[in-house]
């Protein structure tokens, strides 16, 4: 992203800075909002004054609207715009569930042999204030409910074992991490040290949450919400099985875990990443996965649109990735023998980034839609009608052709 924006003309510590900051603590630490506070003021000034362009990646985003929702006074006086990008607004739930239990990784394949292990990160993880920030929000209304599912062996009064399945809710999971990684440890040393859920940083956590939800964007600021989809994104997570229950909850830090999927781009669903519950100029989801999304060239059409820079196209639609460019108007009304007519033509060009289907260009016909409608006053004396026809061309060459004849004839008494 940051070679895309030099070529629209940006310039490094110019015209174009970056925030570094240390994404395992919490995303509202007095010290980084400081810092950011800081760094606003500096480009704001070296700028000459002029509004800043805040451009969040994934957590980011939760950073960003933790600033706003405690120094909105600043952001208000430094920030023109704000675009977030695949930011958890609600969470992570199957991401976070995962990686309490089990650890994480970032690359997959033979390239986990020359990372950080999954459960070394694990134990890093289990520390991080950020981590419990991404923690399904308790008070936000799920579509889809995001469940920690576990296949368990219960005996009854009678002596005899039944397997069933328990689901709990966010709230309700903390008591399965607690008794999960009660006897949890690190070697440091040769001194093993205690690392249990940390009950402390989930009230810290839970605070985050509240200040999150108070953020408001100032009216002078326009705030946009990029977020990826089309990906399988772990959602609800679930232990064991009917053939093989859990019998002690400290294994579940062995057990591969399944997955219930929704939309979203990998790791944060989509549901949670486009309710930012900000006032959004615009919300557009882009396929493409968490990291690499900052990579799709629809990303860059959009952000170009969105920032005015380089050579932007007034008639770019960012939601469905094309331009609509009007190529004809005509529009006519009259009177003939007692009726008022009106007729209307409309001629556009849509031009898209997708590839055309050289193969099937000579059996493809235009498509053709109409519609008539017609309408009578109470005493029959007035009577109105309309007719519409659209006609969609084939893409030639990255154009469609779209055209819209449509009239309407009216008698009043």
């Amino acid at each position: 992203m940051i070679v895309q924006m030099i070529k629209w003309g940006f310039q490094e510590g110019k015209t174009l800075f970056g925030f570094g900051y240390d994404f395992r603590q919490s995303n509202r630490l007095q010290g980084t909002m400081e810092q950011f506070a800081a760094k606003l003021e500096a480009v704001y000034n070296a700028s000459g004054g002029k509004k800043i362009n805040i451009i969040s990646h994934s957590m980011g985003g939760l950073l960003v609207k933790c600033f706003l929702s405690l120094h909105s006074d600043i952001f208000e006086k430094y920030v023109q715009k704000w675009i977030a990008i695949a930011a958890p607004f609600q969470g992570a739930p199957g991401y976070v569930t995962s990686a309490f239990l089990n650890g994480m990784s970032f690359v997959e394949g033979w390239e986990q042999n020359f990372f950080i292990s999954k459960w070394s990160m694990h134990q890093l993880l289990i520390e991080c204030p950020s981590i419990y920030e991404l923690m399904a929000c308790r008070n936000f209304h799920w579509e889809h409910i995001p469940l920690l599912e576990i296949w368990r062996e219960k005996k009854a009064a009678d002596g005899n074992s039944h397997i069933i399945l328990e689901s709990y809710q966010s709230e309700e999971s903390v008591e399965i991490y607690k008794e999960a990684l009660y006897s949890n440890t690190v070697n440091y040393n040769g001194e093993m040290i205690p690392l249990p859920f940390n009950l402390e940083i989930l009230k810290m956590a839970n605070e985050t949450c509240k200040i999150l939800s108070r953020a408001k964007i100032p009216s002078q600021v326009k705030f946009y919400n990029i977020y990826g989809t089309n990906l399988e994104t772990p959602h609800s997570v679930c232990y064991g099985s009917d053939d093989a229950p859990v019998t002690d909850l400290q294994e579940l830090r062995n057990i591969q875990p399944k997955y219930v999927y929704v939309d979203g781009d990998g790791t944060v669903p989509a549901e949670s990443a486009k309710a930012d519950g900000l006032n959004a100029e615009a919300r557009v989801g882009v396929p493409g996965e968490h990291r690499g999304i900052v990579c799709e060239h629809h990303v860059f059409r959009i952000l170009k649109h969105w920032l005015k820079v380089g050579d932007p196209d007034p008639f770019y639609n960012p939601i469905n990735d094309y331009v609509i460019l009007p190529t004809a108007y005509e529009m006519e009304r009259y009177k003939e023998k007692g009726l008022q007519v009106t007729s209307l033509k409309e001629e556009w060009e849509i031009i898209s980034e997708e590839q055309d289907d050289g193969d099937n260009m000579a059996d493809r016909k235009p498509l053709v839609s109409s519609i008539s409608v017609s309408q009578s006053g109470d005493d029959q004396s007035s009577r109105a009608e309309a007719h519409a026809t659209v006609i969609v061309h084939p893409q030639n060459e990255g154009k469609q052709h779209v055209e819209l004849n449509a009239m309407s004839v009216s008698v009043d008494a």
